[in-house]
Protein backbone atom coordinates (compact mmCIF):
# COMPACT_ATOMS: atom_id res chain seq x y z
CA UNK A 1 0.00 0.00 0.00
CA UNK A 2 1.87 2.97 -1.25
CA UNK A 3 -0.64 5.76 0.12
CA UNK A 4 0.68 6.57 4.09
CA UNK A 5 -2.90 7.95 5.11
CA UNK A 6 -4.80 4.99 3.21
CA UNK A 7 -2.65 2.50 5.29
CA UNK A 8 -3.74 4.09 8.66
CA UNK A 9 -7.26 4.11 7.81
CA UNK A 10 -6.85 0.41 6.44
CA UNK A 11 -4.87 -0.58 9.98
CA UNK A 12 -7.65 1.34 11.67
CA UNK A 13 -10.97 -0.87 10.08
CA UNK A 14 -9.18 -3.69 10.40
CA UNK A 15 -8.73 -3.21 13.96
CA UNK A 16 -12.21 -1.79 14.58
CA UNK A 17 -13.51 -5.13 12.39
CA UNK A 18 -11.56 -7.40 15.13
CA UNK A 19 -12.91 -5.87 17.90
CA UNK A 20 -16.55 -5.23 16.78
CA UNK A 21 -17.22 -8.45 14.98
CA UNK A 22 -15.09 -10.86 15.94
CA UNK A 23 -14.58 -10.06 19.89
CA UNK A 24 -10.96 -9.56 20.00
CA UNK A 25 -9.33 -7.21 22.85
CA UNK A 26 -8.63 -4.04 22.05
CA UNK A 27 -5.38 -3.68 23.72
CA UNK A 28 -4.96 -7.02 22.11
CA UNK A 29 -5.34 -5.67 18.68
CA UNK A 30 -3.43 -2.43 19.23
CA UNK A 31 0.20 -3.97 20.40
CA UNK A 32 -0.06 -5.93 16.90
CA UNK A 33 -1.01 -3.24 14.83
CA UNK A 34 0.57 -0.09 15.96
CA UNK A 35 3.90 -1.28 15.18
CA UNK A 36 3.42 -2.41 11.68
CA UNK A 37 2.93 1.69 10.99
CA UNK A 38 6.92 3.29 11.28
CA UNK A 39 5.87 6.74 11.63
CA UNK A 40 4.65 7.40 15.48
CA UNK A 41 2.29 10.10 14.42
CA UNK A 42 0.65 7.90 12.23
CA UNK A 43 0.50 5.29 14.77
CA UNK A 44 -1.12 8.43 17.21
CA UNK A 45 -3.71 9.32 14.37
CA UNK A 46 -4.74 5.26 13.92
CA UNK A 47 -4.87 4.89 17.38
CA UNK A 48 -7.71 8.27 17.92
CA UNK A 49 -9.16 7.10 14.76
CA UNK A 50 -9.84 3.99 16.63
CA UNK A 51 -10.99 5.06 19.96
CA UNK A 52 -13.78 7.59 18.54
CA UNK A 53 -15.06 5.12 16.63
CA UNK A 54 -15.34 2.60 19.47
CA UNK A 55 -16.91 5.28 21.99
CA UNK A 56 -19.07 6.85 19.04
CA UNK A 57 -20.55 3.23 17.88
CA UNK A 58 -23.84 3.61 18.94
CA UNK A 59 -24.34 6.94 17.05
CA UNK A 60 -22.57 4.98 14.14
CA UNK A 61 -24.44 2.50 13.79
CA UNK A 62 -27.94 4.86 13.85
CA UNK A 63 -26.94 6.75 11.19
CA UNK A 64 -26.06 3.37 9.08
CA UNK A 65 -29.42 2.81 9.77
CA UNK A 66 -30.88 5.24 8.79
CA UNK A 67 -28.82 5.75 5.88
CA UNK A 68 -28.75 2.47 4.32
CA UNK A 69 -31.64 0.63 3.25
CA UNK A 70 -29.96 -2.88 4.00
CA UNK A 71 -26.88 -1.92 6.77
CA UNK A 72 -23.88 -3.83 6.65
CA UNK A 73 -24.19 -7.68 8.07
CA UNK A 74 -21.52 -9.68 9.65
CA UNK A 75 -19.77 -10.42 6.38
CA UNK A 76 -19.58 -7.20 5.58
CA UNK A 77 -17.79 -6.32 8.84
CA UNK A 78 -14.59 -4.69 7.24
CA UNK A 79 -17.13 -2.07 5.32
CA UNK A 80 -18.80 -1.32 8.58
CA UNK A 81 -15.54 -0.74 10.53
CA UNK A 82 -14.33 1.54 7.60
CA UNK A 83 -17.39 3.70 8.07
CA UNK A 84 -17.30 4.15 11.79
CA UNK A 85 -13.61 5.12 10.70
CA UNK A 86 -14.51 7.53 8.67
CA UNK A 87 -17.07 9.31 10.76
CA UNK A 88 -14.71 9.17 13.30
CA UNK A 89 -12.52 11.39 11.51
CA UNK A 90 -15.14 13.90 10.04
CA UNK A 91 -17.29 14.29 13.11
CA UNK A 92 -15.32 13.37 16.39
CA UNK A 93 -12.03 14.04 15.16
CA UNK A 94 -12.64 17.09 13.03
CA UNK A 95 -10.16 16.34 10.63
CA UNK A 96 -10.16 18.14 6.93
CA UNK A 97 -12.95 16.59 5.86
CA UNK A 98 -11.05 16.10 1.98
CA UNK A 99 -7.93 14.26 3.15
CA UNK A 100 -10.23 11.98 5.44
CA UNK A 101 -12.97 11.45 2.93
CA UNK A 102 -10.02 10.80 0.35
CA UNK A 103 -7.78 8.18 2.64
CA UNK A 104 -10.84 6.42 3.28
CA UNK A 105 -11.59 5.85 0.15
CA UNK A 106 -8.43 4.72 -0.51
CA UNK A 107 -8.65 2.46 1.98
CA UNK A 108 -11.76 0.70 0.66
CA UNK A 109 -9.80 0.13 -2.31
CA UNK A 110 -6.75 -1.75 0.01
CA UNK A 111 -9.02 -3.80 1.62
CA UNK A 112 -10.19 -5.33 -1.12
CA UNK A 113 -13.13 -3.72 -1.17
CA UNK A 114 -13.35 -1.64 -4.46
CA UNK A 115 -16.80 -1.94 -5.54
CA UNK A 116 -17.97 -0.23 -2.19
CA UNK A 117 -15.23 2.86 -2.40
CA UNK A 118 -18.33 4.67 -4.29
CA UNK A 119 -20.52 3.59 -1.23
CA UNK A 120 -17.91 4.87 1.24
CA UNK A 121 -17.23 7.86 -0.38
CA UNK A 122 -20.83 9.09 -0.61
CA UNK A 123 -21.75 8.02 3.21
CA UNK A 124 -19.03 10.50 4.33
CA UNK A 125 -20.06 13.07 2.00
CA UNK A 126 -23.42 12.74 3.68
CA UNK A 127 -22.34 12.90 7.17
CA UNK A 128 -20.37 15.90 6.25
CA UNK A 129 -23.11 17.51 4.55
CA UNK A 130 -26.52 16.70 6.94
CA UNK A 131 -24.27 15.61 9.86
CA UNK A 132 -24.66 12.35 11.88
CA UNK A 133 -28.34 12.05 12.90
CA UNK A 134 -29.08 11.73 16.95
CA UNK A 135 -29.03 8.55 18.75
CA UNK A 136 -29.63 8.06 22.66
CA UNK A 137 -26.21 8.51 24.93
CA UNK A 138 -26.34 5.21 26.12
CA UNK A 139 -27.05 3.24 22.43
CA UNK A 140 -23.72 1.58 22.81
CA UNK A 141 -24.06 0.09 26.55
CA UNK A 142 -25.66 -3.41 26.76
CA UNK A 143 -29.38 -3.66 28.31
CA UNK A 144 -28.22 -5.53 31.09
CA UNK A 145 -25.61 -3.34 32.38
CA UNK A 146 -27.23 -0.15 31.41
CA UNK A 147 -29.95 -1.28 34.09
CA UNK A 148 -27.66 -2.04 36.87
CA UNK A 149 -26.29 1.72 36.92
CA UNK A 150 -29.68 3.02 36.81
CA UNK A 151 -30.58 1.33 39.44
CA UNK A 152 -27.33 1.15 41.41
CA UNK A 153 -26.74 4.97 40.34
CA UNK A 154 -29.81 6.39 39.36
CA UNK A 155 -28.99 10.02 39.94
CA UNK A 156 -25.59 9.39 38.47
CA UNK A 157 -26.14 7.29 35.38
CA UNK A 158 -26.59 9.92 32.42
CA UNK A 159 -23.25 11.78 34.15
CA UNK A 160 -21.50 8.71 33.59
CA UNK A 161 -22.88 7.07 30.42
CA UNK A 162 -21.96 10.90 28.87
CA UNK A 163 -18.40 10.89 30.87
CA UNK A 164 -17.64 7.11 29.61
CA UNK A 165 -18.07 8.44 26.08
CA UNK A 166 -15.27 11.27 26.41
CA UNK A 167 -11.91 11.22 25.69
CA UNK A 168 -9.74 10.54 29.03
CA UNK A 169 -7.08 12.74 29.84
CA UNK A 170 -3.50 11.35 30.62
CA UNK A 171 -2.36 11.32 34.60
CA UNK A 172 1.05 11.80 35.10
CA UNK A 173 2.50 10.60 38.78
CA UNK A 174 6.30 12.10 39.44
CA UNK A 175 8.51 10.17 41.05
CA UNK A 176 9.50 11.92 44.47
CA UNK A 177 12.43 10.69 44.65
CA UNK A 178 13.44 12.33 41.70
CA UNK A 179 11.66 15.55 41.53
CA UNK A 180 8.98 17.20 42.77
CA UNK A 181 5.25 17.99 41.16
CA UNK A 182 6.28 21.44 41.02
CA UNK A 183 9.43 20.73 39.32
CA UNK A 184 8.10 17.95 37.01
CA UNK A 185 5.52 20.43 36.08
CA UNK A 186 8.59 23.06 35.23
CA UNK A 187 10.14 20.68 33.05
CA UNK A 188 6.93 19.61 31.18
CA UNK A 189 6.54 23.03 30.57
CA UNK A 190 9.87 23.47 29.20
CA UNK A 191 8.87 20.71 26.77
CA UNK A 192 5.85 22.18 25.50
CA UNK A 193 3.82 20.04 27.69
CA UNK A 194 0.71 21.50 30.05
CA UNK A 195 0.71 20.07 32.84
CA UNK A 196 -2.21 20.58 35.78
CA UNK A 197 -1.60 19.79 39.34
CA UNK A 198 -4.86 18.14 40.74
CA UNK A 199 -5.65 19.47 45.06
CA UNK A 200 -6.96 15.88 45.28
CA UNK A 201 -3.95 13.82 43.96
CA UNK A 202 -0.70 15.01 45.37
CA UNK A 203 1.42 13.66 42.76
CA UNK A 204 -0.54 13.62 40.29
CA UNK A 205 -0.45 16.05 36.87
CA UNK A 206 -3.35 15.87 34.78
CA UNK A 207 -2.26 16.65 30.48
CA UNK A 208 -5.32 17.29 29.04
CA UNK A 209 -4.10 17.79 25.11
CA UNK A 210 -1.80 15.36 23.88
CA UNK A 211 1.88 16.50 23.53
CA UNK A 212 3.69 16.14 20.10
CA UNK A 213 5.93 13.39 21.65
CA UNK A 214 4.33 11.05 23.06
CA UNK A 215 5.09 11.11 27.05
CA UNK A 216 5.97 7.50 27.45
CA UNK A 217 8.53 8.59 24.92
CA UNK A 218 9.90 11.03 26.53
CA UNK A 219 13.61 11.15 27.89
CA UNK A 220 12.26 11.72 31.85
CA UNK A 221 10.40 8.81 31.39
CA UNK A 222 13.21 6.58 30.81
CA UNK A 223 14.87 8.04 33.61
CA UNK A 224 11.87 7.24 35.89
CA UNK A 225 10.74 10.84 36.59
CA UNK A 226 7.27 9.83 36.58
CA UNK A 227 5.22 7.42 35.43
CA UNK A 228 1.62 7.22 33.14
CA UNK A 229 -1.19 6.34 36.09
CA UNK A 230 -5.05 7.60 36.51
CA UNK A 231 -5.24 10.21 39.01
CA UNK A 232 -8.10 7.50 40.62
CA UNK A 233 -4.97 4.90 41.05
CA UNK A 234 -2.68 6.96 42.57
CA UNK A 235 -4.86 7.91 45.19
CA UNK A 236 -4.56 4.09 46.43
CA UNK A 237 -1.24 4.93 47.99
CA UNK A 238 -3.26 7.70 49.92
CA UNK A 239 -5.88 5.11 50.74
CA UNK A 240 -4.05 2.10 51.95
CA UNK A 241 -1.40 4.57 53.85
CA UNK A 242 1.28 1.46 55.03
CA UNK A 243 3.67 2.95 58.05
CA UNK A 244 7.32 3.43 57.61
CA UNK A 245 9.01 0.37 57.02
CA UNK A 246 5.75 -2.06 56.68
CA UNK A 247 5.37 -5.40 55.73
CA UNK A 248 2.64 -4.95 52.56
CA UNK A 249 1.58 -7.01 50.25
CA UNK A 250 -0.09 -6.33 46.72
CA UNK A 251 -1.80 -8.91 46.03
CA UNK A 252 -3.05 -8.61 42.17
CA UNK A 253 0.08 -6.24 41.27
CA UNK A 254 0.21 -6.30 37.39
CA UNK A 255 1.29 -3.68 35.51
CA UNK A 256 2.87 -2.52 38.93
CA UNK A 257 1.91 1.31 38.68
CA UNK A 258 0.51 1.41 42.52
CA UNK A 259 3.31 -1.26 43.77
CA UNK A 260 6.13 1.85 42.58
CA UNK A 261 4.10 4.16 43.96
CA UNK A 262 4.30 2.60 47.66
CA UNK A 263 7.85 2.28 46.95
CA UNK A 264 8.24 5.89 46.13
CA UNK A 265 6.65 7.09 48.89
CA UNK A 266 8.66 4.66 50.87
CA UNK A 267 11.36 2.80 49.41
CA UNK A 268 12.33 1.01 52.82
CA UNK A 269 8.48 -0.97 51.96
CA UNK A 270 9.11 -4.41 52.76
CA UNK A 271 7.17 -5.18 49.88
CA UNK A 272 5.70 -9.03 47.71
CA UNK A 273 4.06 -7.84 44.88
CA UNK A 274 2.51 -10.95 43.61
CA UNK A 275 0.58 -11.83 40.00
CA UNK A 276 -1.54 -15.05 38.91
CA UNK A 277 -0.29 -14.39 35.49
CA UNK A 278 4.15 -14.74 35.03
CA UNK A 279 4.22 -12.76 31.76
CA UNK A 280 2.43 -9.82 33.32
CA UNK A 281 4.25 -9.84 36.10
CA UNK A 282 7.20 -9.91 34.10
CA UNK A 283 5.98 -5.90 33.70
CA UNK A 284 5.90 -5.16 37.18
CA UNK A 285 9.40 -6.00 37.14
CA UNK A 286 10.38 -3.63 34.18
CA UNK A 287 8.28 -0.99 35.61
CA UNK A 288 10.15 -0.56 39.00
CA UNK A 289 13.27 -1.30 37.42
CA UNK A 290 12.84 1.61 35.58
CA UNK A 291 12.30 3.64 38.44
CA UNK A 292 15.30 2.17 40.35
CA UNK A 293 13.11 0.09 43.06
CA UNK A 294 13.45 -3.32 42.13
CA UNK A 295 15.96 -3.56 45.24
CA UNK A 296 16.35 -6.51 48.11
CA UNK A 297 13.53 -5.31 50.14
CA UNK A 298 10.92 -6.07 47.17
CA UNK A 299 10.18 -9.85 46.24
CA UNK A 300 7.96 -10.78 43.04
CA UNK A 301 6.23 -13.79 42.90
CA UNK A 302 3.96 -15.60 39.90
CA UNK A 303 1.11 -17.13 42.16
CA UNK A 304 -2.74 -17.08 43.75
CA UNK A 305 -3.48 -14.76 46.20
CA UNK A 306 -6.26 -16.92 46.80
CA UNK A 307 -3.90 -20.08 47.48
CA UNK A 308 -1.90 -18.85 50.22
CA UNK A 309 -0.37 -22.32 50.93
CA UNK A 310 1.46 -21.49 47.62
CA UNK A 311 3.15 -18.44 48.64
CA UNK A 312 3.19 -17.11 52.13
CA UNK A 313 5.47 -17.99 54.58
CA UNK A 314 3.46 -17.26 57.74
CA UNK A 315 4.73 -13.70 58.69
CA UNK A 316 1.52 -11.24 58.77
CA UNK A 317 1.52 -8.11 56.77
CA UNK A 318 1.04 -4.88 58.24
CA UNK A 319 -0.82 -3.82 55.09
CA UNK A 320 -2.31 -5.74 51.94
CA UNK A 321 -3.55 -4.31 48.76
CA UNK A 322 -6.25 -6.15 47.07
CA UNK A 323 -6.73 -4.50 43.21
CA UNK A 324 -9.17 -6.64 42.74
CA UNK A 325 -10.60 -8.28 39.22
CA UNK A 326 -13.74 -6.59 38.54
CA UNK A 327 -16.18 -5.59 35.73
CA UNK A 328 -13.86 -2.33 35.22
CA UNK A 329 -16.86 -0.79 34.38
CA UNK A 330 -15.32 2.90 35.54
CA UNK A 331 -12.72 2.94 33.14
CA UNK A 332 -15.33 2.68 30.23
CA UNK A 333 -13.95 5.67 28.57
CA UNK A 334 -9.97 4.16 28.20
CA UNK A 335 -11.36 0.58 27.03
CA UNK A 336 -14.29 1.40 24.83
CA UNK A 337 -14.92 -2.09 23.99
CA UNK A 338 -16.00 -3.03 27.75
CA UNK A 339 -19.24 -2.58 26.19
CA UNK A 340 -18.90 -5.16 23.71
CA UNK A 341 -17.63 -7.79 25.64
CA UNK A 342 -18.76 -8.13 29.23
CA UNK A 343 -21.67 -9.94 29.71
CA UNK A 344 -24.31 -10.55 32.69
CA UNK A 345 -22.43 -13.76 33.93
CA UNK A 346 -19.26 -11.80 34.26
CA UNK A 347 -20.09 -10.12 37.66
CA UNK A 348 -21.02 -13.36 38.67
CA UNK A 349 -17.69 -14.51 38.46
CA UNK A 350 -16.01 -11.70 39.57
CA UNK A 351 -17.98 -11.16 42.62
CA UNK A 352 -17.15 -14.97 43.53
CA UNK A 353 -13.70 -13.95 42.47
CA UNK A 354 -13.20 -11.23 44.76
CA UNK A 355 -15.43 -12.93 48.06
CA UNK A 356 -12.25 -15.75 47.24
CA UNK A 357 -9.58 -13.27 47.29
CA UNK A 358 -10.93 -11.39 50.34
CA UNK A 359 -11.23 -14.53 52.64
CA UNK A 360 -7.96 -15.88 51.53
CA UNK A 361 -5.97 -12.73 51.93
CA UNK A 362 -7.50 -11.86 55.44
CA UNK A 363 -5.85 -14.35 57.51
CA UNK A 364 -2.28 -13.03 56.40
CA UNK A 365 -3.01 -9.83 57.80
CA UNK A 366 -1.61 -8.85 61.06
CA UNK A 367 -3.50 -7.42 63.75
CA UNK A 368 -3.96 -4.00 63.70
CA UNK A 369 -3.34 -4.04 60.00
CA UNK A 370 -5.16 -2.40 57.26
CA UNK A 371 -6.46 -4.34 54.12
CA UNK A 372 -7.14 -1.88 51.33
CA UNK A 373 -10.34 -2.99 48.59
CA UNK A 374 -10.00 -1.32 45.83
CA UNK A 375 -12.03 -1.98 42.21
CA UNK A 376 -12.26 0.19 39.03
CA UNK A 377 -15.96 -0.95 38.73
CA UNK A 378 -19.03 1.38 38.65
CA UNK A 379 -21.65 -1.85 40.21
CA UNK A 380 -22.35 -2.23 43.90
CA UNK A 381 -22.27 -5.92 43.85
CA UNK A 382 -18.82 -5.57 43.20
CA UNK A 383 -18.10 -2.57 45.70
CA UNK A 384 -20.21 -2.03 48.91
CA UNK A 385 -22.04 -5.21 48.50
CA UNK A 386 -19.01 -7.18 48.71
CA UNK A 387 -18.00 -5.34 51.25
CA UNK A 388 -20.75 -5.84 53.96
CA UNK A 389 -20.85 -9.66 53.06
CA UNK A 390 -17.01 -9.87 53.91
CA UNK A 391 -17.75 -8.01 57.10
CA UNK A 392 -20.92 -10.13 57.62
CA UNK A 393 -18.60 -13.35 57.55
CA UNK A 394 -15.53 -11.50 59.41
CA UNK A 395 -15.73 -10.88 63.12
CA UNK A 396 -12.88 -8.89 63.35
CA UNK A 397 -12.98 -6.34 59.90
CA UNK A 398 -13.99 -2.77 60.80
CA UNK A 399 -14.29 -0.22 57.86
CA UNK A 400 -12.24 3.02 58.64
CA UNK A 401 -13.11 6.36 56.98
CA UNK A 402 -12.31 7.99 53.87
CA UNK A 403 -11.99 11.62 53.41
CA UNK A 404 -13.78 13.27 50.36
CA UNK A 405 -10.74 13.30 48.11
CA UNK A 406 -12.04 9.47 47.25
CA UNK A 407 -15.17 10.58 46.18
CA UNK A 408 -18.75 9.82 46.79
CA UNK A 409 -19.62 8.87 50.70
CA UNK A 410 -21.35 5.41 50.32
CA UNK A 411 -22.36 3.37 53.04
CA UNK A 412 -22.07 0.07 53.91
CA UNK A 413 -25.30 -1.78 55.05
CA UNK A 414 -25.64 -5.10 56.83
CA UNK A 415 -28.25 -6.38 54.54
CA UNK A 416 -29.11 -5.75 50.54
CA UNK A 417 -27.57 -2.51 49.40
CA UNK A 418 -30.68 -1.31 47.45
CA UNK A 419 -32.18 -1.73 50.98
CA UNK A 420 -30.92 0.43 52.95
CA UNK A 421 -32.46 -0.17 56.10
CA UNK A 422 -29.89 -2.44 57.63
CA UNK A 423 -27.46 -1.18 60.09
CA UNK A 424 -24.78 0.71 58.51
CA UNK A 425 -21.31 -0.75 59.33
CA UNK A 426 -19.10 2.15 57.72
CA UNK A 427 -18.51 4.00 54.64
CA UNK A 428 -16.69 3.71 51.45
CA UNK A 429 -16.03 5.87 48.98
CA UNK A 430 -17.05 5.74 45.16
CA UNK A 431 -15.22 8.02 42.54
CA UNK A 432 -17.36 8.37 38.60
CA UNK A 433 -15.96 8.76 35.93
CA UNK A 434 -14.86 11.95 35.19
CA UNK A 435 -14.75 13.78 37.99
CA UNK A 436 -12.05 15.48 38.96
CA UNK A 437 -10.59 13.91 35.21
CA UNK A 438 -9.99 10.89 36.94
CA UNK A 439 -11.69 7.31 36.28
CA UNK A 440 -14.25 5.45 38.13
CA UNK A 441 -13.01 3.95 41.25
CA UNK A 442 -14.31 2.21 44.54
CA UNK A 443 -12.13 2.85 48.10
CA UNK A 444 -12.79 0.63 51.38
CA UNK A 445 -10.67 0.49 53.96
CA UNK A 446 -10.30 -2.27 56.32
CA UNK A 447 -8.74 -2.44 59.71
CA UNK A 448 -8.21 -5.90 61.56
CA UNK A 449 -9.34 -5.52 65.08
Amino acid sequence: MSDPGAEVRAAAARTLDAVLHDGRSLKAQLAQALPVLPDPRDRALMEAIVFAALRARGRYAAALAAWMPKPPGRRDGALRALLYAGFAQVEALRMPPHAAVAATVDAARALGRAHQAGLVNALLRRALRDGLPAAAADAAWPAWLLQALRRDWPEHADAIVAASAQEAPAWLRANRRVFAVDALRAQLAAEGVEAIASPACRDGLRVDTAPATPLASMPAFAAGAFSIQDGSAQLVADALAPPPGARVLDACAAPGGKAAHLLERDPALRLLALDVDAARLERVQATLARLSLDGANVRLRAADAAEPAQWWDGAPFDAILLDAPCSATGVVRRHPDILLHRRASDIDALAATQARLLDALWPTLARGGTLLYATCSLLRRENDAQVAAFLARTPDARLQPLDERFGHAIDVHSVDVHAQDGAILGQARQRFPGEDGMDGFFYARIARA
